[in-house]
Order: C-alpha cells, then sequence, then structure tokens
C-alpha cells in the first residue's frame, strides 16, 4: 500500500445519529413502543464490539467513536437517552434487530432525542458535568446549540454567528425528517416533461413539477404534522419554513436517484438500447434502513421505456428489510426498476456472487460517501473494493460531503493510480444542510455535494508507447 494512504486524518462524521433512530422507530416490524473481490487478509476482521473502535471499516461505528473525541461522554449519553445500554444495543437497532424501544409518549421520545444534544457549545460539558444551579439555556435564534453559562455563549459568539442562521435550518429538519418515515414523505412526483440531458440541475427538475405548493400544504395539514409540533420541544415555525423544511429533505431522498442518473449519462449508458445493472458499493444503513422497493422509481421517469435498471445495494451497514433480496442473474422486466441488497464488504460480493454468476456484473458502480478520507480502517476496508474497480475497468462514481473530502479522496485515489475522468460539485446535491452533532459550529454540509468520476488504471506516457518504435519526436 503507498505510505501515503496511512496519511488520511480521523474527522468527525456526518451522521444523523437521532435519524437512524428514527428509521429504526418507525420502520415495519420494530415500531415505537408507546404505551396506550480474494483480499480479506488485508482487511480488518468484521466484528461488532460493544465499544467503538477507530479502525472500523463500519462507517457507523467510527462515526460513533467520534463523538467521543470532540465530547467525551456524548456517546453514553445518547444510549442513556434512547434507553440502549451499550454500543452493541444501538447496533442492534440501527440494524433494525432491536425489539422496540420504549418511550411513554411521543413527547417523550422527541424530548429524548432533543437531549442527545444539549451540552455547552463551547466548553463541552455535559449536562451530569454543570455545577450546582448550572442549567444549559439554548441560543434563542437557532434553538439548536447549548451553553452553560452567558460567558461561554459570549466566548463562542465569533464562530456560533458565522453559522446560527444555517443551525436553525437543522434544527427544523431534524424534526421535519421524522415525516420520511411516516409516509408522508417523500411526496409524489411528476413524469419529466424533458429529456435526462435536459435536466441539468435542480432548476431544471423543478420547472417540470409545476407547482408544489399542493403537495406540501397537504403535509402540513396532516395528521403527522400536527403531532409533531404537538410534542417537540420548541414551537411550530410558520408554513414558509416548513414548506421549505419538507423540500430540503425530499431533495435529499431524491440527491442519490439524480445522481445515479447523471453517472448513467456520464458514462454514456443507454438504458434505452440495454439493460443496466448498477451497484451501490459501501450502502449504509442511511441508504438501506426503511428502503422500499419503490425508492428508485425517479429513474422510470428520468429514462421513461428504459430496457430494464438493477440497483443492487451493497454494504456490511445494509439493512433487512423489503430490498433484501437476491440480486438478479438476469435482466429483470423492462420500464421496471428492480433493487436487492447484500450484506457484506464488495469484494466479498463480487467473489460470491458476481465470480459465481449468480449476480450480474455492473455496468456502473456507484458510492455515496464512502468516507475512506477519514480514517486508516476504512481505507483499509476500502481498498480491495477499490483495487478491484480499478483492474476491471468498472465504471465507478463516488459522491462527497465537502470539498475537502473531495480532495482527500482525489488524493487517495490517485495514489492508487485510479484514472479520474472527472470531479466537481454535484449539481444535484441534497438542499438539507447536515450538522456534526458533536461539533456543531463546523460548517454544516450537504449530502452528495461533490463526485469523482473514475474507471481504471491510470495509463502514463510510456504504457502509451509501443515497443520497437522510435517515439522521440522529430527534430
Amino acid at each position: 500500500m503507498p505510505e501515503a494512504l496511512h496519511s488520511p486524518q480521523p474527522s468527525p462524521g456526518y451522521f444523523p445519529y437521532v435519524g437512524s433512530v428514527v428509521k429504526t422507530l418507525c420502520s415495519p416490524g420494530n415500531k415505537v413502543e408507546i404505551e396506550g473481490h480474494n483480499m480479506a487478509s488485508q482487511i480488518p476482521a468484521l466484528q461488532q464490539p460493544d465499544t467503538p473502535r477507530t479502525d472500523s471499516v463500519f462507517s457507523v461505528l467510527s462515526g460513533f467513536y467520534s463523538l467521543d473525541s470532540n465530547v467525551p461522554g456524548l456517546s453514553k449519553v445518547i444510549l442513556n437517552k434512547l434507553n440502549m445500554k451499550d454500543y452493541g444495543e444501538y447496533r442492534a437497532a440501527v440494524e433494525g434487530k432491536a425489539k422496540g424501544i420504549s418511550f411513554r409518549n411521543y413527547k417523550e421520545m422527541f424530548k429524548r432525542m432533543e437531549e442527545t444534544f444539549e451540552f455547552c457549545t463551547s466548553c463541552n460539558k455535559l449536562p451530569a458535568h454543570l455545577t450546582d444551579g448550572q442549567t444549559l439555556k439554548r441560543c434563542v435564534k437557532c434553538l439548536n446549540v447549548y451553553y452553560c453559562t452567558k460567558d461561554c455563549q459570549r466566548k463562542d459568539w465569533p464562530q456560533h454567528k458565522k453559522v446560527c442562521k444555517l443551525l436553525r435550518l437543522v434544527a427544523i429538519d431534524r424534526l421535519v425528517e421524522w415525516l420520511m418515515f411516516t409516509g408522508d414523505l417523500p411526496f409524489p412526483t411528476e413524469k419529466w416533461s424533458k429529456s435526462a440531458a435536459e435536466v441539468k440541475n435542480w432548476d431544471d427538475w423543478l420547472l417540470m413539477q409545476g407547482d408544489l405548493t399542493p403537495r406540501l400544504d397537504a403535509i402540513l395539514s396532516g395528521a403527522n404534522m400536527t403531532t409533531l409540533w404537538k410534542n417537540a420541544s420548541r414551537p411550530r415555525p410558520c408554513d414558509s419554513d416548513l414548506q421549505q423544511s419538507l423540500w430540503r429533505i425530499q431533495s435529499e431522498f431524491l440527491s442519490r436517484i439524480l445522481t445515479v442518473g447523471m453517472a448513467i449519462q456520464h458514462f454514456g449508458l443507454d438504458p434505452h438500447a440495454t439493460p443496466l445493472t448498477i451497484h451501490i458499493a459501501g450502502a449504509s444503513h442511511n441508504e438501506t434502513m426503511g428502503a422500499r422497493l419503490t425508492d428508485y422509481d425517479e429513474l422510470n421517469k428520468m429514462f421513461p421505456g428504459h430496457q430494464g435498471i438493477e440497483i443492487v445495494m451493497v454494504g456490511p451497514e445494509v439493512v433487512d428489510g423489503p430490498i433484501a433480496r437476491p440480486p438478479l442473474r438476469a435482466f429483470g422486466p423492462r420500464q421496471k426498476v428492480y433493487i436487492s441488497a447484500y450484506k457484506g464488504l464488495y469484494h466479498q460480493f463480487w467473489e460470491e456472487l458476481v465470480e459465481k454468476e449468480e449476480a450480474a456484473k455492473p455496468d456502473l458502480v456507484v458510492g455515496f460517501h464512502p468516507g475512506f478520507h477519514a480514517n486508516q480502517g476504512l481505507v483499509e476496508g476500502w481498498l480491495p473494493t477499490l483495487l478491484l474497480l480499478r483492474d476491471y475497468t468498472i465504471p465507478s462514481f463516488f459522491t462527497m460531503y465537502s470539498e475537502m473530502e473531495l480532495k482527500r479522496s482525489l488524493q487517495i485515489l490517485l495514489e492508487l493510480e485510479m484514472h479520474i475522468r472527472d470531479s466537481g460539485p454535484n449539481p444535484f446535491t441534497s438542499q438539507k444542510p447536515e450538522q456534526v452533532q458533536s461539533c456543531p459550529n463546523k460548517t454544516p454540509v450537504y449530502c452528495n455535494s461533490h463526485y469523482i468520476c473514475f474507471q481504471g488504471l491510470l495509463l502514463h506516457q510510456e504504457d502509451l508507447e509501443e515497443p520497437g518504435l522510435d517515439n522521440e519526436r522529430p527534430s
């Protein structure tokens, strides 16, 4: 392994813990209980310990550890507030294996979830470490960050004021996101009146949708929205704020599907000419928890009359559900999107199914936020997959949260001599800001905000020269 691959520094991950638990709570079979490629030797063993480690191939576990690196003890607070005794129980909940998490009512559920964000943003004190008479006070503007004293608030204001307005949106979104799991979101979308090549960004997509107001208003006036704000630990925002929040959350859902469509076009694949198999490598709980068989149906509108598209989600964090079914060995039905999933690392999936022709080889591999820039464990976990993608010259398209992550990921891929075809900002980035829970004043980022498009081995000049020929330039 190139030495530089050992250099990426750990960084706080963007993991929507509260959203993860809400997904668990609201997923079928795990309801809220309210009273009334052979390179296995090169990667870490897949373990599921009760305490987090820094060398994990699991992004959730690695991200959970990063909580305590910023706010010591925060992970224990989260477990306590969610009525979980240890990380193993949290892991089981994220994977949809928990029998149920008990809260007396919705008010307690939302209160406990908000309490997982309660610590002093300036000095990182948790409620249990406050002196007698001290209480945490929430910023009245963003309703997102807390302080133990006015001095801490004054000291933190130069930094907090840069993100206060944006964090206000984060605080709204993390509550409204609950509606993704009640069925209110995503809202229905219209048929495309333009070809996929003509739809280059969100503005183009929105123009085809017409007036969203009736669809948004139906959600605003729904029973679940009423239940949410009746039980949330903050006043209900105005309808305009809630409409914008609903759109931001919808955009995050659609961002993955439209990014896949963009990747198809980047590599010149034509789903109208031949069926396509697309693998989502490194699929995590974020993509698979609560996933439905219809989640990628926007591709039917993007490529009407296509010959069939199969989406196979592959990753060690895949959550059981309707999509957890075997991949297709042959082409699926025309004009339909077929979703399946495999729990395990991508190179294992390749060895166990693809090489044995029990699953189709991919026309394209997409990875959402692989995170291999973050720490050594994730780099090692991803290395067999990256080498497989390179050596089999598979068209690959990965997304990142930020420009910083893009640069670090590009460095790693270039050290692996990947042929980088393109990279840059994603025109279909999510519009929902993501906050680092344990470092709230860190500038929020956006899912799928940047991308890297790569395929095969980078050919150097000497590789392009034919032996026995005089390749020198004429004098």
